[in-house]
């Protein structure tokens, strides 16, 4: 079992102790944790969600900013400025969660040989430094690998190791003006529509977690691990071009379609009385079974609207049409039309309905980000009040996968790494301590 799994001693229903007993997919991995922001944070997050012991690895002094992002939780709630001395960041409980905090001062001299010897007992490094910092620090891929050969050593950047410092700071925003999502959502005429998800961070950090694995298994097969170089311009950019938005602007049409998706109308949002319904009428069974809903059964032969290519071609006008139907209904007749003709179609939900939504809480898919020291106040009748995070969307019919341990306080797990992981006797972490190296 992962060392930073914990076994309740209380009585457990049968299932509880069947997922207990499972083990992790990843509970024989370790990965040393070099990573920072949003990016690095959640790929190790995902690892250690899968089981594997990661290792945080923060500066002395200050640790990982994310400490310091607001909102925060404590004694007295969820605030937008920290009220009390123990208050966390949500950002440190979402991102820190499964992970043994340890303090390193990686520019100081002492630190390289404490860093060696962590490397060597480690399967993995994850790392969102700027390309050549880790170098100039005497602990980048060349000389881990030289340590450890068989590990595995994961860079995160804005635009590749091999890119120098790139055109500007890595941060989402500017990866996304950079990658050209930002003007192809929207209608025709808009300024760039900036995403409110940070999908640069995210999407970089799965497609970071793919490559680890991959080279993990074939490190396992050969002995020999290698360098995984991820982008979050090259990784935004990929999902991008997942779409032939360039095909489609070379075929005259548009590429910002607003709240429609051009090449599969009848397919999106449109207004209710009381909302917004998404509607995914993509096949033409779909859009004349809606047509009949409407009581529109003229749509079915007009020669505008009869087959899919019509149908793209004359997009605009259908979505006027559909439209002044859904805005004539609320949401919940809408949704009882389309789903009794098995019409794909899905009310427009806030991002707090739906990160509570029973069905994603039940399987773990978002959890709760509770503060470790204080528990949640007793339930009154009013709204749920209570925060909540990421989970571990990934279900295993053997295997236990899942966010269970608090984010740890700063350095909170040196003892346990340097004197059981590394076996450092109490006169050399004394001496570590005494020189700030930890």
């Amino acid at each position: 079992m992962s060392a930073i799994m914990t076994v309740s001693k209380l009585p457990m229903k049968p299932e509880k102790a069947r997922w207990e007993r499972l083990a992790a997919p990843l509970e024989d991995i370790t990965v040393l944790d070099l990573t920072v922001a949003l990016a690095g944070p959640v790929a190790t997050l995902l690892l250690g969600g899968l089981g594997a012991r990661v290792i945080k690895i923060e500066n002395p002094v200050e640790g990982d900013p994310c400490r310091n992002n607001p909102p925060y939780i404590g004694a007295n709630g969820v605030s937008l400025s920290r009220q009390l001395p123990d208050d966390i960041s949500l950002s440190a409980i979402n991102r820190l969660r499964n992970k043994l905090g340890i303090t390193l001062n990686l520019k100081h001299e002492m630190a390289r040989q404490v860093f060696a010897d962590l490397a060597r007992k480690a399967d993995m490094l994850v790392q969102n430094f700027s390309p050549g910092v880790l170098d100039r620090l005497g602990i980048g891929y060349e000389a881990v690998h030289e340590i450890n050969p068989r590990l595995v050593y994961c860079s995160i950047s804005g635009f590749g190791s091999d890119a120098g410092a790139g055109p500007t700071k890595a941060l989402d925003t500017a990866i996304q003006a950079l990658s050209g999502i930002m003007n192809v959502s929207g209608e025709e005429g808009d300024p760039p529509v900036r995403l409110g998800l940070p999908i640069a961070d995210l999407s970089v950090a799965l497609f970071s977690v793919i490559g680890v694995l991959a080279a993990l298994h074939q490190a396992q097969r050969t002995g020999v691990g290698q360098h995984v170089d991820v982008s979050m311009l090259g990784s935004l950019t990929s999902l991008v071009a997942s779409e032939p938005y360039d095909a489609m602007e070379m075929c005259g049409a548009a590429v910002r379609t607003g709240q429609s998706f051009q090449r599969l109308a009848p397919f999106g949002v449109f207004p209710s009385q009381d909302g917004y319904v998404a509607i995914c009428a993509y096949t033409d069974a779909f859009a004349h079974a809606l047509f009949r809903i409407m009581k529109r059964k003229d749509l079915i032969t007009d020669t505008r609207f009869a087959t899919r290519d019509q149908r793209v071609r004359n997009f605009r006008e259908l979505d006027s049409v559909i439209g002044a139907w859904t805005s004539s209904l609320s949401m919940s007749q809408i949704m009882s039309h389309l789903h009794g003709a098995d019409i794909p179609a899905a009310e427009v939900r806030d991002a707090k309905t739906a990160v509570h939504d029973a069905a994603a809480v039940a399987r773990h898919d978002t959890l709760p980000l509770k503060h470790p020291k204080y528990q949640r106040r007793p339930h009154t009748g009013e709204p749920d009040d209570t925060p909540y995070g990421m989970g571990m969307p990934i279900k295993f019919s053997a295997a236990r996968a899942d966010f269970d341990e608090p984010p740890p306080e700063l350095g909170q797990h040196n003892e346990m790494v340097y004197a059981d992981v590394l076996r450092y006797d109490a006169a050399r972490i004394r001496e570590l301590k005494r020189n700030g190296v930890i």
